[in-house]
């Protein structure tokens, strides 16, 4: 039966790593893979999980399944997470909340769910978009569209692009959007330009499907939700993907989380049941251990507090690493603008060099990016600031 399988290629960023995990040269720099690291280069532990795991295995006293809809607990924490406190959605009964295994488990379900809704529905993704959402959603039975959304000559958003192609988006597609952090951009909203979507998707009955992989990465956690909050509180449907990998750190534990905004309170009962149904059909009940963790940190005043002053530092070593990656490289240069890298915001960057350049820091300098320049700015060090920008300016 699997004769007839052909050998695929590893994937693009997958493959760095593996590429980077055997190169010997002890100035090597993974600039490709998307998790956070600190300046010794490790993905930690949070200080608030490793307490929270401790508080957990002291309280468990089963390990029967979870209910279908997740850990009750860390539901209730994630909708007030995404949605803020009194969101007139949430009072008004509008929105439900399930756990997934990991943001790819929400996207997922949330896909197998619009296929059940409106089967074939058009899904309109930026261009660029993190590349697993065109395999992920499409796979579902989604048609994908794109919209424009980065001008890489600019290293900013062509916003008026992306506006006059919503304005044309025929009446019930769907459209994908960041809610913080692009990925792979680094090139967010404003509030001002959200409002402005807002308003096109109201008046065409666009529905939106807001991916939020990096809340509290941009400018803080009630900051980088504004646009899904508004949206949520302005229209009848929105969908909303959102992943703890990122924000407690919780790569490895698949904590994630679908809130779902209705009409009314009827069609949300209606819905609930739906995804729930879509949810036992692909992997039946939910993990537990990721979903605890968040459930009692945000449940905790202390710890709470403990990772929101964490979560602060990483943000801000981010937003720290691409100012000195600005200055580094203005110090060494002046041909080429780099000011737009402390512009941006979350992990990624397109660095806007050619593949040619790129597959020379490679095998010169054993820094590794993938083909499209984008780099993630965690992976950058203090210690290692100096030899990645001497290496960069080398190849312009």
């Amino acid at each position: 039966m699997f004769e007839s399988l052909p050998l695929l290629p590893n994937d693009p960023i997958l493959g760095l790593s593996i590429a980077y995990a055997k190169d010997t040269n002890p100035n090597k720099v993974d600039l490709g893979v998307g998790v956070y690291k600190n300046d010794a280069g490790q993905t930690p532990i949070m200080r608030a999980v490793a307490e929270a795991e401790k508080q957990r295995i002291v309280r468990d006293t089963t390990k029967a399944y979870t209910p279908p809809a997740g850990v009750p607990g860390a539901n209730e924490v994630a909708t007030r997470l995404v949605f803020g406190a009194g969101h007139p959605a949430v009072d008004a009964g509008r929105v439900r909340t399930v756990q997934a295994p990991g943001g790819c488990g929400a996207l997922r379900v949330a896909a197998e769910l619009i296929q059940r809704a409106k089967p074939g529905a058009n899904l309109w993704v930026s261009t660029p978009t993190w590349a697993n959402h065109i395999p992920l959603l499409g796979s579902a039975g989604l048609k994908l569209r794109e919209y424009p959304y980065y001008d890489y000559a600019t290293h900013s958003i062509d916003f008026t692009a992306m506006l006059n192609t919503f304005k044309e988006i025929p009446r019930g597609d769907l459209v994908l959007l960041h809610a913080c952090c692009h990925n792979p951009s680094g090139a967010d909203l404003t509030p001002a330009q959200w409002d402005q979507v807002a308003d096109v998707l109201e008046a065409r009955g666009i529905i939106p499907f807001v991916d939020m992989a990096y809340q509290g990465f941009g400018e803080g956690l009630e900051e980088d939700a504004y646009g899904l909050r508004m949206l949520s509180a302005r229209l009848p449907e929105v969908i909303i993907a959102t992943s703890f990998s990122k924000n407690f750190g919780l790569y490895r534990e698949r904590a994630a989380a679908l809130s779902l905004v209705f009409a009314d309170s009827q069609q949300a009962d209606a819905g609930f049941s739906q995804v729930l149904n879509v949810a036992r059909a692909i992997y039946s009940m939910p993990p537990a251990h990721g979903s605890t963790i968040v459930d009692i940190i945000l449940h905790s005043d202390e710890l709470t507090q403990l990772w929101h002053s964490e979560l602060t530092q990483m943000r801000e070593r981010i937003a720290g690493l691409r100012v000195q990656l600005v200055d580094s490289l203005s110090r060494l240069q002046q041909a080429r603008d780099f000011s737009f890298i402390a512009r941006e915001r979350g992990m990624f960057s397109f660095l806007g060099l050619t593949v040619e350049q790129v597959h020379k820091l490679k095998n010169d300098y054993s820094i590794y990016m993938t083909d499209t320049s984008r780099i993630s700015v965690a992976g950058l060090t203090v210690e290692k600031m100096d030899y990645v920008s001497k290496a960069i300016v080398s190849v312009l």
